[in-house]
């Protein structure tokens, strides 16, 4: 019975592409499934033999462990140059979608919190 190995909702081509050059150097037999026209399913990367699940997953788990590390170094050298993204820059980015979040934002905090302060007028 095959096995999901990996879900590639959101997941970036080159990390999909590196994932599956991981499983061809440790001749783990692979297959893919496309994602489907009406975005039900995302594809995946199936795994053909079960007896190779364990070792795929600690391969996984140890890939992305380093991608992990990798992106924090990264991180942390863009903030010691100066360079690393603030809130503001990413705000100024796209002003559209982040006032469209402070609407919602704004707007869940309302229908949340007006019961609670009809009831404090009443008394």
């Amino acid at each position: 019975m095959t096995t999901l190995l990996l879900n590639l909702r959101q997941v970036p081509d080159d990390e999909a592409e590196e994932v599956r050059a991981l499983l061809d150097e440790h001749q783990i037999p692979f297959y893919e499934t496309e994602p489907s026209l009406w975005g039900i399913s995302f594809g995946g990367i199936w795994l053909s033999n079960p007896d190779d699940k364990e070792r795929a997953k600690t391969l996984l788990a140890d890939y992305q462990e380093e991608l992990a590390l990798q992106e924090r170094q990264r991180y942390q050298q863009e903030q010691r140059d100066g360079t690393a993204p603030t809130l503001i820059q990413r705000i100024a980015e796209q002003p559209l979608r982040s006032l469209a979040v402070l609407i919602a934002v704004t707007g869940l905090l309302l229908v949340t919190l007006v019961p609670f302060l009809m009831l404090g007028q009443d008394s």
